[in-house]
């Protein structure tokens, strides 16, 4: 039986059931997943929703999970739907039905909407750190050809001489204006909605603040609607990661069309500054 099918007395169709199962694409949030859980366990024994003995069973159960999730040793049942069913019942297999406490206070609502700003806000750091060792490349490049000149383009046309140090420069400055929005997209992701229940709060006096701060947030939603239907930082992401993309293509055709020009004009393409010639 479905954790919300106690009110129907057969299964559900196979096919609707495979319509609406999302662990292939949400196992993504496996870590973001244990990790809340790991920080929500906290905030029930503080309201007194938990006991140290019971808090302890969970948070030592969860922390063996997240460590074979690291290994990749956790096998996801597809009849559990998502990721958070999964981790609850393999949660439950080993360490007993204590495990059904982890839910108290929470539901998949403000879950699943702090699993994606938590694996956003990893996401956006792997790219943030993408983006600068580019940065750093194209900034070494330019320092070891400061020299070097090259025909400046406008309108496709060869139009003025220009060092390619410059040249380079100008990616660095593109790449840069691509950090600033994955900042901004950052700061999107910046607030805790657990604690927002299925949209309506938690029903418990927990203290949001301090498990927002646990979980790595700068402070808390503040109205539940919205923060259990509030997916717009990851849109923003998702259009931030095309245009850095898209950059990142720019480039590398920039680099190709470079190496034809030096293959076309005998190595020349790029001359020294005090060539005469020039």
């Amino acid at each position: 039986m479905k954790a919300w099918g106690g009110r129907f007395a057969a299964e559900p169709d196979a096919n609707a059931a495979d319509f609406g199962r999302s662990i292939e694409v949400d196992v993504e949030l496996a870590t973001e997943d244990v990790a809340g859980s790991l920080a929500h366990v906290e905030g029930l024994q503080r309201a007194g929703l938990l006991t140290a003995q019971e808090a302890a069973a969970i948070s030592d159960g969860l922390r063996t999970i997240a460590a074979d999730i690291r290994d990749g040793a956790v096998e996801w049942d597809p009849a559990h739907e998502d990721i958070h069913m999964n981790v609850e019942m393999e949660l439950t297999r080993r360490i007993g039905p204590v495990a059904g406490k982890l839910h108290t206070g929470r539901s998949r609502n403000d879950q699943v909407a702090t699993d994606l700003r938590l694996y956003l806000r990893r996401r956006i750091a792997d790219i943030e750190a993408a983006i600068l060792g580019l940065e750093r490349a194209l900034v070494g490049l330019a320092h070891d050809h400061r020299e070097a000149v090259m025909p400046g383009h406008t309108h496709v046309q060869p139009a003025q001489p220009v060092l390619f140090a410059h040249h380079l420069l100008a990616y660095v400055e593109m790449l840069e204006r691509d950090r600033a929005r994955f900042a901004d997209a950052l700061r999107r992701a910046s607030l805790s909605p657990l604690g927002s229940g299925a949209l309506a709060g938690a029903g418990f006096r927990l203290d949001r603040e301090a498990t927002a701060e646990a979980l790595g947030f700068e402070g808390v939603t503040h109205n539940s609607i919205d923060a259990v239907g509030d997916r717009e930082h990851v849109g923003h992401a998702m259009a931030d990661e095309h245009d850095r993309h898209a950059l990142t293509l720019e480039l590398a055709d920039e680099i190709e069309d470079l190496r034809h020009l030096a293959d076309r004009d005998g190595g020349s393409g790029l001359v020294h500054q005090h060539d005469p010639g020039l």
